[in-house]
Formats: structure tokens, C-alpha cells, sequence
């Protein structure tokens, strides 16, 4: 009994620990990244032809020479360039896919770089064609995935709440709030529909404020499915699942 009556205050820390996540992906996270993307889209053109220092809140347009590139999709960072050629931003450039510009590029090549607040945000080829290519450091508006990570974050909350209290104030086990099946299973299915929530919506440009509504709606139905699939024999009239 006392066993159980700790892992009730466990899942309740948790649960508060899981809130405060919440709390901080809607309040800081998002709107951090929003904030900075509205900065970047407004931000002028650098004046003056030569920077005086490294960090300027503005656009500044750059021309690196390429010394070496990386295109190598199985590792993390392995799509990289190294670039030189400026006084101050000179070194390794990360991106995030392989193409239009990095692919194409090779030492010694001349390229064009666009730098904001002393990172390099974009390159572009320097021939007529001037196609672009955002790096790893560009602000991107994607305001979905932390949108469905707080979410997931705050499902989680309630769902530690639950167990926990169930544990912490229930006179002893219950097989409706155990971790296997249950839990388990309701943990997976909450982390799983964040994840794929949050890049779904990414993909599609669905509106960041739908994404809560969808995630709970899924993750609901999800958990319907769970305890009707494996619920305990004879519990049919206290759970109406049939």
C-alpha cells in the first residue's frame, strides 16, 4: 500500500512537472519563434556596403567561397558547408536538406550568403539563376510543433494526474488505472500523436490553433479504443463500452 501510495505522488510530480512543460511550449517556445520569424520577414537591408561587427538586425548580403561541402543524409549534420571568405562569419553552415544549392556546390565555387543577428540564414547561387537555399539557422514559421508538443505535454499532466490520484487516494489497485495495459498504452499513443501531429501539420500549414483541438480529439478516441479493446471481464456496466 505504501508502495503504491509513493508512485501516486510520483505521477503527481509528473504531473505538475508535465503542466510547467505545457505552459512553457505555448508561452516561450512558440511564441519566442514567432517573434523572432516576424523579425526576420520585416528586417531591412543592411546599410553601408562593409559590417562593422558580426551581430546587425538587419539583412546582409555576403560573398563566401566555398571550401568544402558534406552531403551525407545518414548522419546528424551531415549536410554541411564549410564557407570562408568574410570577416566575420566564416565556418561550417548546417542545413537541413540536400538540395537546390548544397548539393550542387563545390570548393572554390563563389556563392551569395545572406546574414541576420551574425548567422548565415541563406545562400544562393551567384549565377542568374539565383536560386536560394534556407540553412538550419534561418527562423522558420512552424508554430505547429510546439503547438503539439504543448499539447502532448499537457494530455500527459492530466493523464499522470489521473493515475496518480487514482493511486493516492483509491482504497488499493485499480485495473482501470494500471500502467500495463493502460498506461503504457495511453503514454504511447500521447507521445506518437504529438509527434506526428506537430510534423503533420508542419507538412500541411495546418493552423497552429487547430492543432490542440485535433490532438485531444484523437488522443480521446485513441483512449476509447484502448479500454474497449482490453477492458477487464464484468466491467461492461461500469464502463458502458460495449
Amino acid at each position: 500500500m505504501i508502495g503504491t501510495r509513493l508512485k501516486g505522488l510520483a505521477l503527481l510530480a509528473l504531473s505538475v512537472l508535465a503542466a510547467l512543460g505545457c505552459r512553457a511550449a505555448f508561452t516561450t517556445w512558440l511564441v519566442s519563434d514567432r517573434v523572432t520569424y516576424r523579425a526576420y520577414e520585416t528586417a531591412p537591408p543592411c546599410p553601408g556596403s562593409a559590417p562593422v561587427r558580426a551581430y546587425e538586425d538587419c539583412l546582409r548580403t555576403v560573398t563566401f567561397t566555398v571550401d568544402a561541402t558534406k552531403v551525407d543524409r545518414g548522419k546528424r549534420g551531415g549536410l554541411r558547408a564549410t564557407l570562408s571568405g568574410t570577416p566575420y562569419w566564416d565556418g561550417g553552415v548546417v542545413f537541413g536538406d540536400p538540395g537546390p544549392v548544397l548539393e550542387e556546390l563545390r570548393p572554390g565555387d563563389r556563392i551569395t550568403g545572406t546574414v541576420w543577428r551574425g548567422e548565415v540564414v541563406s545562400i544562393a547561387e551567384s549565377d542568374a539563376r539565383g536560386v536560394r537555399q534556407r540553412t538550419s539557422d534561418a527562423p522558420r514559421d512552424e508554430p505547429q510543433m510546439p503547438a503539439a508538443l504543448g499539447t502532448g505535454l499537457g494530455l500527459l499532466a492530466a493523464l499522470a494526474l489521473v493515475f496518480g490520484g487514482a493511486r493516492l487516494l483509491g482504497p488499493g489497485p485499480n485495473p482501470w488505472f494500471a500502467w500495463r495495459p493502460y498506461g503504457r498504452r495511453l503514454l504511447i499513443l500521447t507521445v506518437s500523436v504529438s509527434v506526428a501531429l506537430g510534423l503533420l501539420g508542419v507538412w500541411t500549414g495546418l493552423a497552429w490553433w487547430l492543432v490542440p483541438a485535433v490532438e485531444a480529439v484523437v488522443v480521446s478516441l485513441g483512449a476509447v479504443l484502448i479500454y474497449g479493446w482490453d477492458r477487464p471481464e464484468g466491467d461492461v456496466r461500469q464502463t458502458g463500452i460495449t
